[in-house]
């Protein structure tokens, strides 16, 4: 299946994953929302895709405001016609034991992790159900399959994403022609990191990085290439993709 001319939505697109994938699919043709919050970030990505000769826009977006997403989808509706691909990626991971009950922590991870996804799965599909086609693609994690110490609600909210993306699949795939891939990478370069506030569990991934080669952004995109362009009768529905030395 051809993804050249389609209109996609890259959540969390300022950095890491996000950016490498929005490249990624403006290399191949597509017409791209840039979406997050910094804008000043999307703004020099956008810009780097046009001069390559590529589409995009970039939308100062938080996935938590449902009025920002709903803003910015159509946003970039108008400016393309239609949506037809939305990547899911925006996402937290602050480590620390439950008993430090840093619990600003775990909400922000519920609202932005969990939250966010669905604020944005409900603004993109009536597109796609109207034109009874489109390829939602959601950032679960090794985190959605397995659980480790210091990330227990990380955990739980990459369980959800899991979850709801088999769900998903079901309730769309059959009845309205729309793919769901869900994406399970492990341990991968990115600014997730920068998240964690315990210095303990800091130091630890300081400490993983040295033991192994860490997943580039640009190897997740990809992996979401594949799956985009698998025929139209194939829906890849999950992907699990880690480093070769990592074992979990």
């Amino acid at each position: 299946m051809t993804i050249k001319g389609k209109v996609a939505l890259v959540t969390g697109a300022s950095s890491g994953i996000g950016a490498a994938t929005a490249l990624k699919l403006a290399e191949n043709g597509v017409k791209v929302g840039l979406a997050a919050r910094r804008i000043d970030r999307l703004t020099d990505l956008q810009n780097q895709i046009r001069a390559m000769g590529g589409e995009a826009i970039a939308i100062e977006m938080d996935v938590v405001d449902e009025a920002s997403v709903a803003a910015g989808v159509e946003k970039l509706a108008t400016e393309f016609g239609t949506i037809d691909i939305v990547f899911n990626n925006a996402g937290l991971m602050p480590i620390s034991d439950v008993e430090s009950l840093k619990t600003s922590e775990w909400h922000r991870m519920v609202d932005v992790n969990i939250k966010g996804l669905l604020n944005t799965t409900a603004a993109v599909l009536p597109y796609m159900t109207r034109q009874a086609s489109g390829h939602i693609i959601n950032t679960s994690s090794i985190a959605g399959r397995k659980v480790f110490k210091g990330l227990s609600v990380y955990c739980a909210t990459k369980h959800a994403v899991a979850a709801f993306s088999d769900g998903l699949r079901m309730e769309l795939a059959p009845k309205h022609n729309i793919r769901v891939t869900c994406i399970q990478p492990g341990a991968v370069e990115s600014e997730l990191f920068e998240h964690i506030s315990d210095r303990d569990y800091a130091d630890q991934m300081e400490e993983l990085k040295g033991q192994m080669e860490f997943l580039k952004a640009a190897d997740i995109a990809d992996t979401i290439l594949f799956a985009l362009n698998a025929p139209k009768h194939v829906n890849v529905a999950e992907l699990f993709v880690l480093p070769t030395q990592q074992a979990w």
